[in-house]
């Protein structure tokens, strides 16, 4: 196999997003030199080393633990150009401007290495020409390469060519995107602002002009376009304040100076906004100047008014009529939209149905297929469907017509036609874009399958359009027993894969017997077993709505229960007799965390948020979570020459009272909730592999489980010790009476209770008290107030 072997990767330019660029090369294990130009005064790396302290402090978190910031080695184009020939990807990432670029490129070229690829981060500016200044012998192996921001949480990476970029260059940049940077790879034209820009801001410039014409405020707006349409949360001007409204600006400008009324009909749609030239002009650039299109003030949000040009309260609601309206089916929705007198239900068939012309009237242009195009803006701008997936599944000729209606009517944005195929031909006679075949391209007028490159042999279910096909894992391999709460099954008669089907993945009784079952047929029948749900969260811990019932009926006594076959079930993976795998995505929260922890691995992805939370609803860790913190701490302390047991059970025991949960599978390794032997996988998708060769590795390797061994706990010194602690942060006023009675019963059970420090205890021993405390805190009426606060509210109750 001629594998493109990346040992370390060069970033130019330590801005915003070179320096997250570069972040999330260190989050991968991939060593990276990020540069710039010698600073003017200090130290010559100072503008590097000041932007690798900035990622220390930036939210969302572009590095899983904000120390990792200091591997990245600090660079400048005056002192460290020889560092170039050690890197095999140099991504240059500097400020949007072609002459600036084209004279670092001219810099850099004497040092890339021989065999490197170069790639420009451009948001839209033309990689042809950009190659332009390039030597002959770089020019097969450049290309653009564009990472949408925040570079680690956005999927999307669009890749580039020039007409003399070598194929095999871009196949083996997919590859290294994909796997390597757990990134959604889709291939762009050399077109302005590339795919999910192009349609993504003129999308945004045209909902501005409907906001105007149908005299919508921002507030009512963001309310009807974040999760009712299926779109980011943050709905059209709250996204553009995170963007930065100078950013989208400058990719407006790109639109401005590279079309034309000749090259694109909805040029006329592309001015500037009055609002946002006028927020520009006063400095409002968005979220980084605390100022946009909304503002905070303490607790209280405005939005910006053009009329007054200030800001008045925002907070104002869609009426409801309409939210009903987007959830009804696809065909439905539409026609129920179109056919509304409102000018909010007017407002949002305006904006589908510009977005549907825009995209079939450019499709042809900007990318190879509709399949392109619906993945760019799932992945570049948080939809949950692509516009071609939508208007496929409301009816693709039924809709075509009614767009084509309002383009005749003069209630589009522009004049041009729908296309063609979009009324004859294949695409009519399929109903729509996606078939089984492949997706839509218009250049070659058939349906193309998705690109066969080895790397997509490692996602057994990979993320599917409307219409596509492809394995879908509800029904995938061959089912061995199956529940409403469980289904247990394989894909290649090796591997028993275990699958939780209830409400985000909660851990019910019958979930713990589908665990157990499983378990049995695998030690019996199987090489290993692997705990994977299709999609997320791995497991938000124990199902407390399933168990109210039992407790009202039965009291405290049917609690006890429950929580003995859950710690049952815990014990009975540790010390299966084969290995058991969780492979983990999402949030993995109190039993969930607990299985993941009890369970002989754990493959996570890299976007994995574990953590024992317990205390939110007033309780302790109850299925073995705090009884791992003891054993681990005793393991961790034995391979110390220190005999006292207590500092290494400190992180655990405060993640515990403190329900800490890692931000990422990294923090989570430092919290220990995984090992540094568990695995974390970039790619969401290729997981399941991942921790099927993980199983049967194993399983070919000898495993076995670990002998029961009982181990040394803290004791009542221990315990004196933390609850000191403790005191003072009640006294302090930093928690609460309830929250340090909670604390203290955690401490109670890490620590072996009334015992001397060094006394050997079993799991069962210490299982026994997390039961006791459990239990005992279930019937604690400040408990149950945070129960029902949070089973009615979500959220968590302070008392």
């Amino acid at each position: 196999m001629n594998r493109f072997n990346v040992r370390k990767v060069a970033v130019l330019g330590a801005g915003v997003m070179g320096a997250q660029i570069a972040a999330h090369l260190v989050n991968v294990k991939v060593p990276v030199v990020l540069f710039d130009l010698p600073a003017k005064e200090g130290p010559k790396n100072g503008i590097v080393t000041r932007a690798i302290e900035n990622l220390k402090k930036l939210k969302p978190a572009p590095i899983g633990v904000a120390a990792d910031a200091d591997l990245i080695v600090a660079a400048n184009y005056e002192e460290h150009m020889a560092l170039l020939g050690e890197c095999d990807l140099v991504i240059e990432a500097i400020a949007e401007r072609m002459d600036w670029k084209l004279d670092l490129y001219q810099k850099i070229a004497p040092h890339v290495a021989q065999h490197a690829i170069v790639a420009s981060n451009t948001s839209g500016l033309s990689i042809t020409k950009l190659s332009a200044a390039l030597p002959e012998a770089i020019k097969p192996r450049f290309c653009g390469i564009h990472f949408f921001n925040p570079p680690r949480y956005m999927t999307l990476v669009e890749l580039i060519a020039t007409p003399t970029t070598q194929p095999e260059i871009l196949d083996q940049l997919e590859t290294f995107v994909t796997s390597g940077l757990g990134k959604g790879v889709v291939r762009a034209k050399d077109t302005p602002n590339f795919i999910a820009n192009r349609i993504g801001i003129a999308g945004m410039l045209a909902t501005m002009k409907e906001v105007e014409r149908f005299g919508l405020t921002f507030d009512v707006v963001d309310d009807l376009t974040g999760k009712r349409l299926g779109r980011a949360s943050s709905g059209t001007f709250r996204t553009a304040d995170v963007v930065g409204l100078d950013t989208m600006a400058h990719v407006i400008k790109t639109l401005q100076d590279n079309l034309s009324e000749d090259t694109d009909p909805f040029y006329g749609s592309f001015g500037t906004p009055a609002v946002l030239k006028a927020l520009l002009d006063q400095g409002h650039l968005g979220q980084k100047t605390k100022a946009g299109f909304y503002k905070k003030v303490g607790r209280d949000v405005f939005r910006f008014e053009l009329e007054s040009g200030d800001y008045v309260p925002a907070g104002q609601k869609a009426d409801e009529v309409y939210g009903r309206m987007l959830k009804k089916p696809a065909a439905e929705r539409l026609k129920l939209l179109r056919d509304s007198s409102g000018p909010q239900g007017q407002f949002l068939w305006a904006i589908l149905r510009n977005g549907f012309h825009y995209a079939a009237v450019h499709l042809a242009s900007i990318a190879e297929t509709a399949r392109d195009v619906d993945l760019a803006m799932r992945w570049g701008f948080g939809m949950k469907q692509g516009p071609f997936e939508l208007w496929q599944e409301a009816g693709w000729l039924q809709v075509a017509k009614m767009v084509q209606e309002d383009i005749d009517a003069g209630k589009a944005l522009c004049k041009a036609p729908l296309p063609d195929w979009v009324f004859k031909g294949p695409v009519a006679e399929a109903g729509g874009v996606h078939t089984t075949q492949g997706s839509w391209n218009p250049a070659k007028g058939v349906f193309e399958p998705r690109r066969a490159l080895p790397v997509y042999e490692r996602q057994p279910f990979p993320e599917l359009l409307l219409g596509e096909a492809g394995p879908r894992f509800a029904s995938a391999g061959t089912t061995v027993e199956e529940t409403d709460s469980v289904r247990l099954w394989t894909l290649d008669g090796e591997v028993l894969i275990t699958s939780i089907k209830t409400k985000m993945h909660a851990i019910s009784p019958e979930v713990c017997e589908g665990l157990m079952q499983a378990v049995e047929l695998a030690e019996a029948q199987y090489q290993g077993l692997v705990v994977w749900s299709g999609d997320e969260p791995f497991s938000v811990g124990a199902d407390l709505q399933a168990m109210l019932p039992a407790f009202l009926a039965v009291g405290v006594a049917a609690i006890e229960d429950a929580e003995g076959f859950m710690q049952q079930t815990m014990l009975r993976l540790r010390y299966a007799n084969v290995p058991v795998v969780s492979a983990i995505r999402g949030m993995a929260l109190g039993g969930g965390c607990e299985l993941a922890v009890y369970s002989s691995k754990r493959v996570a992805h890299m976007e994995s948020y574990i953590g024992l939370v317990e205390v939110g609803v007033g309780l302790i860790p109850g299925a073995g979570g705090l009884t791992y913190i003891a054993r681990r701490a005793a393991e961790n302390a034995a391979t110390s020459t220190g005999k006292d047991l207590l500092p290494f059970l400190t992180e655990g025991f405060t993640a515990a009272a403190m329900a800490k949960v890692g931000t990422s599978a990294i923090e989570s390794r430092a919290i220990g909730y995984l090992l540094e032997s568990d695995l974390i996988v970039p790619h969401k998708d290729e997981l399941l592999f991942v921790a099927l060769n993980e199983a049967k590795a194993m399983f070919r390797a000898g495993w076995r489980a670990p002998h029961k061994r009982l181990f040394p706990v803290a004791g009542r010194d221990g315990k004196a010790t933390i609850l000191g602690q403790l005191v003072n942060m009640r006294d302090g006023g930093f928690i609460s009476q309830h929250d340090f009675h909670i604390a203290s019963l955690i401490a109670h059970v890490v620590t072996g209770g009334d015992v001397n420090p060094g006394t050997l205890v079993s799991e069962e021993y210490l299982m026994t008290l997390e039961r006791q405390a459990f239990c005992a805190l279930i019937m604690n009426p400040k408990t149950q107030e945070r129960i029902l606060g949070m089973l009615n509210t979500g959220k968590p109750v302070r008392n």
